[in-house]
């Protein structure tokens, strides 16, 4: 085993770690909220709203992740020269870059996943704890913000690390759409260097760490908010 070749590229491989937790940590900070007000859609009154939300589960859900991707990538992404000016707007630099395309796939396939998840939570709520709440005087939004919402995510807390670390190993897939991330870095290591194992093993130690980590933390989360019964 030769890991010399990591002092030479240091630099390059805090670049792509720090590339792989930004995407990370967008697609959870931006997918959860949305799979949230998705899951209430798909639970409201509102019979075409929740057909809607429902599709949009059904599909990103029924697709490879690579698919939504490459979708994103080169399809909307050849057409976004052609509408006027925004070659010339200050969006362009964002919008031309594959990171953008990596971040929008990843946020929108992890919302629908958890979408489900928090959709179930929600229906495994007992319904005289939102009966309580209503003969309090809770208006619907109040009963939901703080009894109902909440009662479903702590009950859902362990399922939802095990989809930040899917999420997480989900993240290689930007390499197919030019990003510098860690796996990147692993694979022009490969064609510099023509050591196969040894970079794909860093990328794996490093991936362990991180899963270690999100399940640490999470498992602190509900230790600080015990599940009532």
């Amino acid at each position: 085993m030769n890991f010399g070749w990591i002092v030479t590229y240091a630099d390059l491989l805090l670049w792509g770690a720090g590339q792989t937790l930004l995407l990370l940590v967008i697609s959870v900070g931006l997918g959860f909220p949305l799979a949230i007000g998705i899951a209430l859609l798909r639970l409201g009154p509102n019979r075409v709203l929740a057909r809607l939300a429902d599709g949009y589960c059904t599909f990103l859900r029924g697709t490879p992740l690579l698919v939504q991707l490459w979708l994103l990538y080169y399809g909307v992404g050849s057409l976004l020269p052609m509408v006027p000016g925004l070659r010339g707007s200050i969006l362009w630099p964002l919008l031309s870059q594959g990171f953008f395309f990596a971040a929008l796939s990843f946020t929108l396939n992890y919302a629908a996943y958890e979408a489900e998840v928090i959709r179930g939570a929600l229906r495994s709520v007992p319904k005289g704890e939102i009966e309580a709440a209503r003969a309090f005087g809770m208006p619907p939004g109040m009963v939901t913000r703080r009894i109902w919402l909440p009662r479903a995510l702590r009950t859902a807390l362990p399922v939802i690390a095990g989809g930040v670390v899917l999420q997480l190993k989900a993240t290689p897939l930007a390499f197919s759409v030019t990003v510098m991330d860690l796996y990147a870095v692993a694979y022009k290591v490969r064609q510099d260097t023509l050591l196969v194992y040894e970079p794909l093993l860093v990328v794996s130690l490093f991936f362990v760490v991180v899963a270690i980590l999100i399940n640490r933390i999470f498992r602190r989360i509900e230790a600080q908010v015990p599940i009532r019964r």
